[in-house]
């Protein structure tokens, strides 16, 4: 682990991923560690410098010498970024961890890029199980002489503090491994730790989120177990009413720890926001960096593809295409190719022209030009089959964003929503174009007649 001096603090923190990537701060919750975000390391470094951080108190990292308040715990977090990046960073925090991640947000909102929050407290009411049996404990713990005490006889009592925690934390189907399981639970029991537990609790009532989620303009993905009797779903409630902007998911059969306990389902979720590959197993061809990915988001505003896309859409669909540069008259796709992507133009233009008769380029025809913002091979792309005519870069090349037919299949997958509105705009986009064939069409069908209409004069 690395450790990181912040304010006199030392911070413990596993720092994986290339270091020059932008940086992605992961913040674990209440009597917890950086082993819990373990899960999503892997599959965020791929893109992202992750540091998980043991908070002060918790982990290895050793308590702060005055009382730990989420302001406190937000304020070094802050202090962490600006001093590990000249960029914004993503924050991704579980239970306490989204509490102080949101915190942060509405403290110093240049220093947060996005934010994946996973069952975040945010009124800072906890459930009637945790009040009832672990709000009891928690208090006394703060007590040093009653701290050993309770230690002592931990070991005779894991029975029923696991009978009373287990429902608390986790989904009743839930898949949680046993070594996952029994890990989270020692860090829960971790000696030392009672002072900082109790002051943390205290903390998060006094850092009710209510009322002031409305002033978040931070992007962010909000994962909740459907059965989670930690935090409760009316916490969910509020973000639904008063975050209007975070895109909230719901996930069956998890309670408290949904990336231990459906992780298949969290990390599809997490990688179609992040831009990370959407399939877990899939190689990593399109793992670009994030500012490409955000100045793809802006640039698709404009575009026939992302049309209506909120902020966040595009940047999911941004992180799915793949930028190309083709030098002038650059054949990119031939007629009968076998290729199904579907090409949107970022600079220059795109040709497409009619087929060769029987091998004769002087016989092919110039049908129409696709400039920026347009897309072009809308067929191949929904039907699979073949190209039907030859594309070709303009006299001054082109730089095209490619997205290929199997991504935008799991990305639809992935998010149904977005998916929807993708095929809408790609399908209205191809209506467009058949409008303006029949309209040509038509044009040439009275030109001719005309032209007949003369010669019998």
């Amino acid at each position: 682990m690395e450790i990181f001096s912040i304010d006199g603090a030392k911070i413990h923190a596993i720092d994986a991923g290339p270091r020059h990537a932008q940086l992605a701060v992961l913040v674990h919750g209440w009597s917890s560690s950086s082993f819990a975000m373990s899960p999503l390391i892997p599959l965020l470094s791929r893109r992202f410098r992750c540091v998980a951080i043991d908070l002060p108190g918790y982990g290895e990292s050793p308590p702060l010498r005055e009382r730990a308040t989420i302001g406190r715990y937000a304020q070094i977090i802050g202090r962490l970024i600006t001093g590990l990046s000249e960029h914004p960073a993503v924050l991704v925090g579980h239970s306490m961890g989204g509490m102080i991640s949101a915190t942060l947000a509405l403290q110093v909102p240049q220093l947060v890029d996005r934010m994946v929050l996973l069952c975040p407290t945010i009124s800072g009411r906890l459930s009637f199980w945790i009040n009832t049996f672990v709000s009891p404990i928690t208090m006394i713990e703060r007590i040093p002489l009653l701290d050993r005490f309770l230690s002592l006889l931990e070991p005779s009592m894991l029975y029923v503090t696991d009978s009373l925690m287990r429902p608390a934390s986790f989904a009743e189907r839930s898949a949680i491994s046993e070594a996952d399981y029994l890990r989270l639970r020692a860090d829960a029991r971790r000696p030392g730790q009672g002072r900082v537990r109790a002051e943390c609790f205290v903390a998060m009532r006094n850092q009710d989120l209510s009322g002031r989620l409305r002033e978040l303009e931070t992007p962010a993905l909000v994962i909740w177990g459907a059965e989670d009797n930690t935090v409760p779903l009316r916490d969910a409630g509020v973000i639904a009413d008063e975050w209007t902007s975070a895109d909230l998911r719901i996930i069956p059969k998890a309670g408290h720890w949904p990336h231990f306990e459906t992780p298949e389902v969290a990390m599809r979720y997490i990688a179609s926001y992040l831009g990370l590959p959407s399939i877990i197993g899939e190689p990593d061809v399109l793992v670009q960096p994030a500012e490409v990915t955000t100045q793809i988001a802006e640039f698709l505003a404009n575009s026939q593809i992302g049309s209506g896309l909120s902020l966040a859409q595009r940047i999911r669909l941004a992180a799915h295409l793949e930028r190309r540069r083709y030098a002038p008259g650059t054949l990119v796709d031939r007629t009968n190719q076998e290729s199904t992507d579907l090409y949107l133009v970022q600079e220059g233009s795109l040709e497409v022209w009619s087929p060769p008769i029987e091998g004769d380029p002087d016989s092919q025809r110039l049908l129409m030009t696709v400039v920026s913002g347009q897309i072009t091979g809308e067929m191949s792309l929904l039907d699979g089959g073949r190209r039907s005519a030859d594309l070709r870069a303009g006299e001054d090349g082109v730089t095209l964003l490619a997205l290929r037919r199997e991504r935008l299949r799991a990305l639809a997958e992935d998010d149904p929503a977005l998916g929807n509105a993708v095929l809408w705009n790609i399908a209205t986009a191809l209506a467009l174009r058949l409008r303006l064939a029949n309209w040509q069409q038509q044009g040439l069908v009275r030109q001719l007649q005309a032209l007949r209409q003369e010669e019998l004069q």
